[in-house]
C-alpha cells in the first residue's frame, strides 16, 4: 500500500497555471527572487549579461576577492569573459581548474578544490564563483560550505540543467561509491547569474539532457506549462531567431520561478521540496549503475526515471495509462531515453538497481519513498512504497523488448 504524503499547502500552490505567453524579448534581464529572509538572493536570467557579473558582485560584496572554480572545457569557452567582468569591476580573481565530468564530484576532487581555494588565500569575506554546469556548481558550492567553515558563493551556470535546477536552492554535494549526492550540505548562493548565451555552445546532447529538468516542472505541478512545452519545445531548443530566444528564456524563467517558490517554502526538503525529485530515485540509481559517466548523463537518467515514475504510477492505478503515455511520449519526442533498453550499453541488472534505490536519500527506516503522480501536473510524495512492488515493476521493464 502506498501512503500518500502531501504538504498541506502544496496542492493549491502547485495547481495548474495559465499557459505562459511568448512575448517580444526585452533587453532587460528577468530577475527571480528566492525568498529566504536575510539569505534571499536573485536569479538573473538574460542573454549576454555575463559582462554585468563583476558589477553585480561588487554591489553585493564591495571589498571581496573571488576564486573562480571551473572545469577545463568551460574555461576554454567562458572563463575569459568572466575574468574580464571581474577585472572591469576591480575585483581580484584567482582561478581553480578541475577536470570535467561527473568524476570530479569525488572526495579527491573536493580535496583539490578546497586546497586550491585555501592556497589562493581566499578569506571569510571573499567569494567562491562556480562557473559551469551542475557538477561544478555542486562541487564548488560544497567546497564553499566547508572551507573556513563557510564562504559565500555565486552560481554562474552554463548549462540548461544548471540554469533551471542545480544552481538554485543551495543543494551542494559530491558522490559516494554508494550513490549520487550522498555527501553534501545545504548552502545557498548569494547570486545566480544565468546568461542564456552560454547555452549556444552547449552540445545538443547536453542541452537535451537539461531539458528533462524543464519538463519536470510541468510534470510536477504545472499542467499548462507542460502543454506549452509540447507545443513550443522546438523553439526552446533553437535560439537562432528571436522567437527561439524568447521561448528559451521564458522556459528557463518559468522553471526558476517554480523552483524558487518551492525552495522558499521548504528549504531543507522536509516536505514539498521532495517533489523536485520526480524521477530522481530511479534516475540516480541508473546513473550510479552506469558509473557516473558519459554513458548516461544526469538529465538523461532523470528522463528515464520520470518515465519509470509515471509508468509505476499507472501500474499502481494512480493515474490513467493514457496520461502516463502522454508524459513519456513527450520525453521520447525530444530525444530523451524513456525505456531501460535505451540506455547505452544495456540496462543495469535488477539487483544492482534495487541495491542503489535502497540507498536513496528519501528512504526512511528501510521504506521507500517515491515521487509519483496522479496526472500531469499532479505529483505527490508517496511514502511506504513496497520494495516488492518496485522490484516487480522494474523486472517487467527490464524484460521489455
Amino acid at each position: 500500500m502506498i501512503a500518500r504524503k502531501t504538504a498541506p499547502r502544496s496542492r493549491a500552490k502547485l495547481a495548474p497555471k495559465a499557459a505562459p505567453k511568448t512575448t517580444p524579448r526585452s533587453d532587460d534581464p528577468t530577475v527571480v527572487k528566492v525568498a529566504l529572509g536575510a539569505r534571499s538572493y536573485d536569479i538573473v536570467i538574460g542573454r549576454g549579461i555575463m559582462a554585468s557579473l563583476g558589477a553585480r558582485v561588487a554591489a553585493l560584496r564591495p571589498s571581496a576577492r573571488v576564486a573562480i572554480v571551473t572545469d577545463q572545457n568551460v574555461a576554454r569557452l567562458h572563463l575569459g569573459a568572466v575574468a574580464a567582468a571581474f577585472a572591469d569591476a576591480g575585483i581580484p580573481a584567482s582561478r581553480v581548474l578541475v577536470a570535467g565530468g561527473e568524476g570530479a564530484k569525488s572526495f579527491r576532487g573536493f580535496e583539490e578544490v578546497c586546497e586550491a581555494i585555501i592556497a589562493a588565500r581566499v578569506e571569510r569575506g571573499d567569494l567562491v564563483v562556480a562557473l559551469g554546469g551542475g557538477v561544478i556548481g555542486d562541487l564548488a558550492g560544497f567546497a564553499a560550505a566547508a572551507v573556513r567553515r563557510g564562504l559565500d558563493y555565486v552560481q554562474v551556470p552554463t548549462t540548461l540543467l544548471a540554469q533551471v535546477d542545480s544552481s538554485v536552492g543551495g543543494k551542494t554535494a559530491i558522490n559516494s561509491v554508494h550513490g549520487k549526492n550522498l555527501i553534501g550540505a545545504f548552502h545557498q548562493p548569494i547570486l545566480v547569474l544565468a546568461d542564456t548565451a552560454t547555452l549556444d555552445t552547449l552540445p545538443a546532447r547536453e542541452f537535451r539532457a537539461g531539458y528533462a529538468e524543464v519538463a519536470k516542472y510541468g510534470l510536477i505541478g504545472d499542467a499548462a506549462f507542460f502543454s506549452w512545452l509540447e507545443a513550443n519545445w522546438r523553439d526552446v531548443f533553437s535560439a537562432r531567431d528571436a522567437s527561439g530566444s524568447v521561448a528559451r528564456e521564458l522556459a528557463i524563467a518559468v522553471s526558476c520561478r517554480a523552483k524558487a517558490a518551492i525552495v522558499a517554502r521548504d528549504e531543507r526538503e522536509t516536505g514539498e521540496r521532495a517533489l523536485l525529485n520526480l524521477g530522481h530515485t530511479f534516475g540516480h540509481a541508473l546513473e550510479a549503475a552506469c558509473g557516473f559517466s558519459d554513458r548516461l548523463l544526469h538529465g538523461e537518467a532523470v528522463a528515464a526515471g520520470m518515465a519509470l515514475a509515471f509508468g509505476f504510477s499507472a501500474r499502481q492505478r494512480l493515474l490513467q495509462k493514457s496520461e502516463a503515455a502522454r508524459a513519456i511520449r513527450h520525453l521520447a519526442e525530444v530525444g530523451l531515453p524513456t525505456r531501460l533498453k535505451n540506455i547505452p550499453g544495456g540496462p543495469p541488472p535488477l539487483e544492482a538497481l534495487m541495491e542503489l534505490i535502497a540507498q536513496d536519500k528519501k528512504v526512511k527506516r528501510g521504506m521507500l519513498t517515491l515521487i509519483l503522480a496522479r496526472g500531469i501536473g499532479a505529483a505527490f510524495v508517496a511514502s511506504g512504497v513496497e520494495e516488492r512492488d518496485v522490484r516487480a515493476f522494474l523486472s517487467e521493464k527490464l524484460a521489455e523488448q
